[in-house]
């Protein structure tokens, strides 16, 4: 099935499918893209990759765009990931340097995107902060703002990101964004602001995705994501991009 979508919607993209029942939990309760972790040392949603392949076929089979989120920094073994998977956007969950995105955006087909995390720290700050005009040089398509704890956990920490803090650093963004960091149904409220800005795109939820029983994606938990996040549409102040559309 391929479908394609303008970014003008609020994306939900749910992280960490290890099975198939994730995939189509996801699909049914509307997520738009699923995260599919691979190079993610000691990550509880590892993927080994035949299991990466098989869930990006499942998931595009079902409508969703799969994501490859990787701590990987070699341009080349990535670009050679994407093209045994077919995924169509990488997401750099770790500190790679913009040098590593321009020679993935040269690796990669024209189509692929790329979002690059700017981990921000429980106090507001952000240590790429300096480098973020030099990632959307490089080829950064999309950043994603996620939680770095004091402890140097990155990633799927369920650890909430303060929405004042964060609104500092978004002026320095020209690129659109999608938000991580301890999202949930009952905090949207706090973000309005965040919300509306026209770099916006979306959020990023692993732990509130989950049903708590079972630790898998849960159908009612994805829809009540989707429910209180997405507020209406708005018109993106960043130029549309041909791989901000989702072609699934």
């Amino acid at each position: 099935m391929s479908t394609t979508r303008h970014l003008s919607q609020t994306l939900l993209k749910v992280c960490g499918a290890t099975v198939p029942q994730d995939i189509e939990a996801a699909a049914a309760a509307g997520a738009d893209c699923v995260g599919l972790w691979h190079g993610v040392p000691g990550g509880p949603s590892e993927l080994d990759p035949d299991g990466l392949a098989a869930l990006a076929a499942a998931a595009r089979t079902a409508g969703l765009l799969p994501v490859l989120v990787t701590f990987l920094a070699d341009p080349a073994e990535l670009a050679g990931i994407v093209r045994a998977t077919g995924v169509r956007w990488v997401q750099l969950h770790a500190y790679q340097p913009p040098a590593v995105v321009r020679a993935l955006r040269e690796a990669l087909p024209a189509e692929t995107g790329i979002v690059k995390v700017l981990h921000v720290d429980e106090g507001g700050g952000c240590v790429e902060r300096p480098l973020i005009g030099a990632y959307e040089r490089a080829g950064t398509d999309l950043f994603l703002l996620d939680t770095a704890t004091g402890d140097g956990r990155i990633g799927s920490t369920g650890r909430t990101l303060d929405p004042a803090r964060l609104t500092a650093l978004l002026p320095r963004l020209t690129r659109p964004f999608l938000l991580a960091g301890g999202l949930s149904p009952d905090n949207r409220p706090g973000y309005e602001e965040v919300v509306h800005h026209p770099g916006f795109r979306g959020i990023d939820v692993d732990t509130a995705a989950r049903d708590l029983t079972t630790g898998r994606f849960g159908v009612v938990e994805i829809s009540a994501l989707a429910r209180a996040w997405r507020t209406g549409t708005h018109t993106p102040a960043h130029p549309a991009h041909p791989r901000l559309e989702l072609s699934r």
